[in-house]
């Protein structure tokens, strides 16, 4: 009886730690997933931002689309950035036919809520309107599933599960330690096992979302028609064509040249000015 009473006693002080953590986190998270990060604006200040944010929602509803464009970026020339402010500025250049622009932001807005059901739809459809159809290399199956499991989570949700799954694991080698009866011992030392792969999985999906998160490498062509060299030279050989909207990953550079490599494994070298990087 006194041993169960210590286990439920420490139990309950994690869980509650957990549960504090977890509460702060989300405050945190439900701050910067806000329309607009505003730590550093004054109220005067703030109330210009909201009011700039109102006109650019309320051209896009009365489908004034350049004018919420040019709101939208006034928000970003102010150091305003948000997975919702990026998701309305890609639908304004969807509307528009600025596939290109609109694909930058759409993969701007998944960056900070990859989960988000909406964003990948939208971001799916501009797809569409692309000109490269570009066949993406197979990979396997099991790596997909890890992927779309790792992405139905920010980097932020997944250090809180790796913190819950923790505070559990220590709780239940706590139990299998202290327990008399065999059936906990069972319980604790089966429990750990799954709290651990647990914690090694959520951290690791955490540190792999922070650094797609931060990944500078990727980028859209917004360019109409970009020809692709075989070295950083305008009087190179051209080795193929991509038009707006393609995404590229650029794997070195040279002066105002980017190499860069696409869906399909080519490769080859564009001017910087072409691409914009997400």
């Amino acid at each position: 009886m006194k041993t169960s009473r210590i286990f439920w006693s420490l139990l309950l002080l994690f869980l509650s730690f957990t549960a504090t953590v977890r509460a702060q986190s989300d405050s945190l998270v439900a701050a910067t997933a806000e329309t607009l990060t505003v730590q550093k604006a004054g109220p005067s200040s703030l109330a210009a931002v909201e009011q700039v944010w109102d006109t650019a929602n309320t051209a896009y509803i009365n489908a004034d689309y350049h004018r919420a464009i040019d709101a939208y970026r006034q928000l970003l020339l102010r150091g305003y950035a948000s997975d919702k402010l990026y998701y309305n500025l890609a639908n304004a250049y969807f509307k528009v036919g600025r596939y290109g622009k609109a694909i930058l932001f759409y993969n701007r807005a998944l960056r900070l809520a990859p989960g988000d059901a909406d964003i990948r739809y939208n971001l799916d459809v501009a797809n569409t309107f692309t000109k490269d159809k570009i066949a993406v290399v197979p990979e396997f199956f099991l790596k997909g599933w890890v992927r779309s499991v790792r992405t139905s989570l920010g980097c932020t949700a997944w250090s809180l599960v790796s913190l819950g799954a923790l505070a559990l694991l220590f709780a239940l080698v706590l139990l299998y330690l202290l327990a008399g009866r065999l059936a906990w011992r069972k319980t604790g030392f089966y429990g750990t096992l799954v709290m651990l792969l647990l914690f090694v999985a959520s951290t690791s999906f955490a540190v792999t979302e922070r650094h797609e998160l931060l990944d500078s490498t990727e980028a859209i062509v917004m360019n109409a028609s970009v020809s692709v060299k075989s070295s950083p030279d305008k009087a190179a050989t051209d080795l193929f064509v991509l038009h707006e909207g393609t995404k590229v990953r650029t794997v070195g550079e040279l002066g105002d040249w980017r190499e860069i490599v696409i869906a399909d494994g080519k490769k080859g070298w564009v001017e910087a000015r072409t691409i914009e990087t997400i």
